[in-house]
């Protein structure tokens, strides 16, 4: 394969995912938590770079394409770890602790916590949710990214 059909490969990739993403949103009626929101800018980015790759035929953007997907990928190995109770996730998307709290302190919590929390899985297949297929199917785009890059 020649590095702008890699650099297509990886775009098509990317914006699958965002796709599905969508569907999964606006067909399934999932609504994304905020991490799951952080998961779409570097796709978006990496579709950019493709479009702009293959448009002005400058395969070297690819780089940046794989920098873009291993971002996303890094931002859902952590939601990963956020959804599996490794470590703790941001405040505003995780269950929070109700331990000392008056009932008024208690009431503002959950009117004030947002509708999705990240450290829910909503969804999995084969035991991995939906952050962890997005992490690995990112890495595997960024290994994409860099082949085409090396075959510039």
């Amino acid at each position: 394969m020649t590095a702008r059909q890699v650099v297509f490969l990886a775009t098509m990739g990317s914006a699958l995912l965002m796709a599905g993403a969508f569907a999964f949103q606006h067909i399934g009626g999932m609504a994304p938590c905020k991490m799951c929101i952080w998961q779409r800018y570097p796709h978006v980015v990496a579709i950019a770079l493709g479009v702009l790759a293959l448009w002005v035929n400058q395969m070297r953007l690819a780089l940046l394409g794989a920098l873009a997907a291993a971002t996303t990928s890094a931002i859902g190995f952590y939601h990963v770890g956020v959804e599996q109770a490794w470590w703790e996730g941001p405040s505003t998307c995780s269950s929070g602790a109700i331990d000392n709290l008056s009932p008024d302190a208690l009431l503002d919590q959950i009117l004030s916590a947002p509708l999705v929390r990240c450290d829910d899985i909503p969804w999995e297949m084969f035991g991995i949710s939906m952050a962890g297929w997005n992490a690995l199917v990112s890495l595997a785009l960024a290994g994409l990214w860099v082949i085409a890059y090396r075959r510039a």
